[in-house]
């Protein structure tokens, strides 16, 4: 489960063109810098293993709807264009990103857009949508509760219910676009939310047994296979 080398090519020069003190900014209200400085080589290499597995689960010349698409995408979206010419949509809502990851794609069969995932065109066989539906900027009082750091004084249940609302929408809206049989990569903590979809839509499903460590906000990847 090796990547080929011009695929490893790809990904080391865009990583190597990457604007990190823009990026740092973006991800970071203060010690941007030095969270690259860190983050940087991990999230290369485990964005490279997690690839080289995701490879193998996809078919070659099919669609990836990538929702909430930032640095730790780069190595599959590399991938899935280079070794098996398949075709990307990758999203991304901070149009600040976006514009640092274009630049550092310059060239490359695939482009970030500054939009809402669900406006995209369908059908997709594979979704990979990893820490959006428990983004604590996103949804603060829901992603504590995911996570197990939710306060029992603090907890507003009123704002609970509003994020909730609002990721069922987001999780429908992302699931309406995607085919049978697919493949869905996403992390731990969002299980849940594919799972309640696929039970509400009466759409069989399994989880996979195994998960993979992330490198930026660290949550367990893991692959979901849905209408086989």
């Amino acid at each position: 489960m090796v990547l080929q080398p011009q695929t490893l090519q790809h990904i080391d020069r865009i990583f190597d063109s990457l604007d990190y003190h823009a990026l740092g900014a973006i991800y970071c209200d203060e010690g941007g810098d030095a969270f690259w400085e860190e983050r940087r080589g991990p999230c290369q290499e485990l964005g490279i293993k997690l690839a080289a597995i995701l490879r193998d689960r996809l078919r070659p010349g099919g669609r990836s709807l990538y929702v909430g698409a930032g640095v730790a995408e780069l190595p599959p979206l590399v991938m899935e264009t280079a070794e098996l010419h398949r075709t990307v949509a990758a999203y991304n809502l901070r149009a600040d990103e976006v514009a640092v990851l274009n630049r550092a794609c310059a060239g490359l069969p695939f482009e970030f857009q500054a939009k809402d995932a669900r406006g995209a065109d369908g059908p997709f066989d594979h979704l990979w949508i990893v820490s959006v539906l428990n983004d604590p900027e996103c949804f603060p009082e829901l992603g504590a509760l995911s996570s197990g750091r939710a306060d029992p004084v603090r907890f507003d249940p009123t704002a609970f219910a509003v994020e909730r609302q609002a990721v069922l929408a987001l999780a429908a809206g992302c699931m309406a676009k995607v085919a049978r049989p697919a493949l869905v990569t996403t992390s731990v903590e969002e299980i849940t939310w594919i799972t309640d979809w696929c039970e509400r839509q009466g759409v069989p499903y399994v989880v996979e047994d195994e998960d993979y460590p992330t490198a930026i906000v660290e949550d367990q990847t893991c692959f979901i296979r849905i209408g086989a």
